[in-house]
């Protein structure tokens, strides 16, 4: 039975992978239906959340003439972004859709790296120390939560659908997670003992996890 097509039972073949192999799951209709409106209400959340934090974090980044909150804001962008594409590839269906969608999210993680290395090198260079952030700290922890929770909502949902294409953007929401982790972190420390290198170092890390989505996503024949 081909993906997508339906059996006597009313079920639907969908792709997933088990093990590293592509298997196929029996939805039935209404449980699709309400996957995809699971998988609807997941990126809607994420863009409203950052939508919000683009606004919050812009206050805090000026307040605190902090790099890495602004740098921040931009990441929330780059989420938004891949939040919409999400949206738009499960509104419509066919592997083309998907692959230009795959496409896309890669292009995203790429843009992700090389922005985290720009303000990296140039933070560290420039030894640029902010100002502490109280807001920034509260918003970037509270980010985290959310993210997190909507990131491992996303990977649910996307393999019950058999769509790679909500389950790599929920890896995009994961980094988003890890991000807000390590510029709270940074926050911190440069507030409590005035280790304004903690951030930077910490985005490099980052650095190296979105390169290896991104090189997961071009080269995999998706």
């Amino acid at each position: 039975m081909r993906p997508g097509r339906q059996a006597s039972s009313g079920r639907q073949a969908v792709p997933a992978t088990t093990a590293g192999r592509l298997v196929l799951v029996a939805v039935t209709d209404p449980e699709r239906k309400a996957l995809l409106r699971r998988g609807f209400a997941l990126e809607y959340a994420t863009l409203a959340w950052n939508v919000a934090g683009i606004v919050v974090l812009a206050f805090a980044a000026v307040a605190a003439r902090s790099v890495a909150l602004a740098g921040f804001g931009l990441d929330s962008l780059i989420e938004i972004g891949a939040s919409t594409v999400v949206l738009w590839e499960l509104s419509g269906s066919g592997e083309d859709r998907q692959r230009r969608a795959l496409r896309l999210i890669g292009g995203a993680f790429l843009a992700l790296a090389a922005y985290l290395t720009i303000q990296s090198v140039l933070v560290l260079v420039t030894g640029y120390r902010p100002r502490p952030s109280v807001p920034g700290i509260i918003w970037t922890a509270a980010t985290a939560a959310a993210m997190f929770a909507l990131a491992a909502g996303k990977a649910r949902t996307g393999r019950a659908l058999g769509n790679p294409v909500l389950a790599t953007e929920g890896r995009v929401t994961l980094v988003d997670g890890i991000l807000a982790a390590a510029v709270l972190a940074g926050l911190a420390l440069n507030a409590a003992a005035g280790w304004w290198q903690a951030d930077p170092l910490a985005a490099l890390v980052i650095v190296f996890y979105a390169l290896r989505e991104a090189r997961e996503i071009f080269p995999g024949g998706h």
